[in-house]
């Protein structure tokens, strides 16, 4: 098999812990400048933009010369630019360090905070932020948590090293433990493994259950209840699907407390708003490590706030929630 020839190296720097965009003309095409294929691909609306960055001179080469507005267009070539990024609400809540050596560095990431760049949610992301804050520039995520899900997640500090880390997630070779708060329910019996095949499509906020093999399983445990109705759970997901845990809470009549898409989808809060947050947190983390033969057994020293104190979290203000 022909293997593929990697990319240059970018010629722009990182702005705020994020790359700049890299664009590789595809090699057919009826685009006579490279301005027209650009415009095409961020859309017809945003012309004039595209002509703003030309004129600027802030899309590049590989030689990191500005491309020139009326630069003819070459099949293969590579361009880069920086997106111009909205302003974010600051997410007012730190990042805990749990570990950190020259090949890992695992945080425990609060609630509202995106692990990786993603639409609204770049500048304020665990990544764009450990960059800055540890002068990590290279750092990658070996996975990632919701948004709105607490708890430990692993991020690489070498590139080369990066797949190592991802491939113990892919082959399932981390133990993961989540803990939950939810509603009791006395009629359901718990310990029991549950399995279903979950499909989640783009641009649609929730993920679904449909017929068919399987593709997610999750054991749920009751840890303990009590007078409120509440119970902690522990969660063991054997599989890594998106929204998984959510799901099958929901599916069992329990849907975790705080959450905005199961059983409903409720309407969209405003940016900065922080209260109630979803009580789902990435409790434990123990794999091998496979760059040094560590064994980690890692831990989060976040609380779910419903549990210890419900009115605090039911309640909150919106500087603050459950962190």
């Amino acid at each position: 098999m022909r293997r593929r020839t990697p990319p240059p190296p970018s010629p722009l720097p990182q702005r705020d812990g994020i790359d700049p965009v890299r664009v590789r003309l595809p090699g057919e095409g009826a685009w006579a400048t490279v301005r027209e294929h650009l415009v095409e691909r961020m859309g017809a609306a945003r012309a004039a933009i595209v002509d703003g960055m030309l004129e600027a001179g802030l899309v590049v080469g590989a030689d990191g010369r500005a491309v020139a507005p009326d630069a003819a267009y070459v099949p293969g070539m590579f361009v880069w630019y920086h997106r111009e990024l909205p302003p974010e609400a600051p997410v007012p809540f730190p990042l805990e360090i749990v570990h950190r050596d020259e090949h890992i560095v695992v945080v425990d990431k609060p609630h509202f905070v995106a692990t990786t760049p993603r639409g609204s949610h770049v500048t304020e992301s665990a990544l764009a932020r450990l960059r800055r804050e540890l002068d990590l520039p290279a750092l990658g995520a070996a996975h990632r948590l919701d948004r709105l899900t607490a708890g430990l997640v692993l991020f690489t500090v070498r590139p080369e090293e990066r797949g190592a880390y991802q491939s113990l997630f892919r082959d399932r070779l981390v133990r993961k433990v989540y803990e939950a708060v939810a509603p009791y329910d006395p009629e359901l019996a718990l310990p029991r493994t549950v399995r279903s095949r979950i499909v989640k499509e783009r641009g649609i906020l929730a993920a679904y259950e449909v017929a068919g093999e399987p593709n997610a399983v999750s054991r749920v445990e009751l840890v303990e209840h009590d007078a409120r109705g509440l119970g902690r759970y522990r969660l063991l997901p054997a599989t890594g699907q998106t929204h998984q845990l959510r799901v099958h809470m929901n599916r069992l009549g329990v849907p975790i407390l705080g959450d905005p898409l199961y059983p409903e989808v409720a309407a969209a809060v405003p940016a900065g708003d922080f209260r109630r947050p979803l009580q789902l947190l990435a409790r434990e983390l123990e794999f091998t490590d496979p760059v040094t033969g560590t064994e980690h057994r890692l831990r989060s020293g976040r609380v779910l706030e419903a549990w210890t104190s419900y009115d605090g979290w039911a309640g909150a203000p919106a500087a603050g929630a459950a962190q």
